[in-house]
């Protein structure tokens, strides 16, 4: 059993991860969405509408082989999984459960990182949560760094798709309004955004697996369906991106990844319109759900199952996705009640407010200074291989005091004015442990805690 501390300091080691996106990678997914196709026709299912187009992603915005840290990507999927409603937790302490995967991953300057002793035998048991939310955070790494290489004067924010689209439908029979009835959509949306510019917004969907490339080729082609089921603007102009991580049993990790391009996702208007401001609170908008096809006669056509955000919603949808952040910020910082100002009841307001089960809450009430920063937080103790360890995740205290008093304009505009300056990943001698700063101003630290 390896000792905490070494725990720790792999997980600032960076690793090669090998991306596969070509010509190839396309046929491969036509041909098996093709196949699935085939497969549901013989059962008598209903054909899905998958994102036409799908493309490789230019290596010139994507490298072939990418070096990250394991820590790097348990923070992503942290910040990613804060707001995702799952298991018996109000929300303000899920993102604890990244933590789990502290010894999934190995790796080395050097090689390419794999699925550790841990994370193989895991694997054994547990393979479509821990191939499904690791491949999230990986996904998601390089989903930001591809769009920031790509945008490289604005900054992106990640924003739960289900989080931002029940601001406007019902998803599920617990909601109220009218249900869409349909379960496919993308994961995530990339929020790419610069101060006083209307905002581009890229659907993502993100599978993961421990088997092989064929199964990565079928989940590109199931994550086709679920972009394709938001359009922003016109019929099939919505740009995404889909991504299938193989974490094979014995062997690298590979993410295989495509885009979709399209002159749609702007959300275009004026900025400064009543009421349309990113600091005034929203309310449950009920939107009918289907996308509008072309019409090509007088009469129209049905509307196609999916979400669809028009010009007259695109002023708020703007203020969703960066309020929906800011709420993904604030509950990372353990903060119930600035968390609930910025969400609506159908997005989980009262998971905020409400009692919380017993050893699933966080309260923001920590103090930490890192890497020469002072971040405000909350912090979880648990057992690393028998040793007591302490994580700590907040936000840097500047930045928390805007979003604490609803200023989303204002801490949207400094952390604008600093995204060269971070992101930061290092060890930290004072701190004495791992710790990473993100550029929306988001940490994650852990370090062994002192043994009586």
């Amino acid at each position: 059993m390896k000792p905490a501390a070494d725990v720790l300091r792999d997980l600032v080691q960076p690793s090669n991860i090998s991306v596969h996106s070509s010509s190839g990678l396309v046929g491969s997914v036509v041909a098996a969405a093709a196949e699935d196709d085939q497969t549901r026709e013989k059962k008598e299912l209903d054909q899905l509408r998958r994102k036409p187009g799908l493309l490789p992603i230019p290596v010139t915005e994507l490298d072939r082989v990418v070096r990250l840290t394991p820590w790097d990507a348990l923070h992503t999927l942290g910040r990613a999984i804060v707001l995702s409603r799952r298991g018996a937790g109000r929300g303000l302490a899920e993102h604890w459960g990244s933590l789990k995967y502290s010894q999934a991953l190995t790796g080395g300057v050097n090689s390419f990182m794999a699925l550790s002793a841990e994370g193989r035998e895991t694997a054994d048991y547990y393979k479509a949560i821990q191939s499904g939310e690791l491949g999230t955070g990986f996904a998601l790494a390089l989903a930001r760094n591809l769009l920031r290489r790509r945008y490289p004067n604005h900054s992106v924010s990640i924003v739960p798709a289900d989080t931002a689209l029940r601001a406007g439908w019902a998803l599920t029979s617990r909601d109220s309004g009218h249900r869409s009835g349909y379960r496919y959509r993308p994961q995530f949306f990339a929020e790419v955004w610069k101060p006083g510019e209307s905002p581009r917004v890229v659907p993502i969907a993100c599978k993961g697996n421990h088997s092989n490339a064929a199964v990565s080729h079928a989940q590109l082609a199931s994550a086709s369906a679920h972009v394709e089921a938001v359009h922003i603007g016109a019929w099939d102009e919505t740009p995404a991106l889909v991504f299938s991580t193989e974490f094979a049993i014995e062997g690298a990790l590979t993410v295989h990844a495509l885009q979709a391009d399209g002159t749609g996702g702007r959300l275009t208007g004026p900025l400064d319109a009543p009421g349309t401001g990113l600091d005034h609170r929203i309310e449950d908008a009920n939107i009918f759900p289907g996308i509008q096809p072309p019409t090509e006669s007088e009469r129209g056509q049905e509307p196609a199952p999916g979400f669809h955000i028009q010009p007259k919603h695109y002023a708020w949808f703007r203020q969703v996705l960066a309020r929906s952040a800011a709420a993904g910020l604030t509950a990372f910082a353990g903060d119930g009640a600035a968390t609930a100002q910025y969400l609506t009841q159908r997005q989980g307001r009262r998971r905020f407010t409400d009692p919380a089960h017993a050893a699933t809450d966080s309260v923001q009430d920590a103090h930490q200074r890192l890497l020469d920063i002072d971040f405000v937080g909350t912090d979880h103790v648990f057992r690393l291989n028998r040793t007591r360890v302490e994580a700590f995740s907040g936000v840097a205290d500047h930045l928390f005091h805007h979003l604490a008093e609803g200023r989303v304009e204002t801490y949207r505009a400094e952390i604008h004015a600093q995204r060269r300056s971070w992101p930061l990943l290092a060890w930290d001698s004072e701190w004495d442990g791992p710790v990473s700063v993100h550029q929306d101003g988001s940490v994650l630290a852990m370090r062994v805690l002192p043994q009586a």
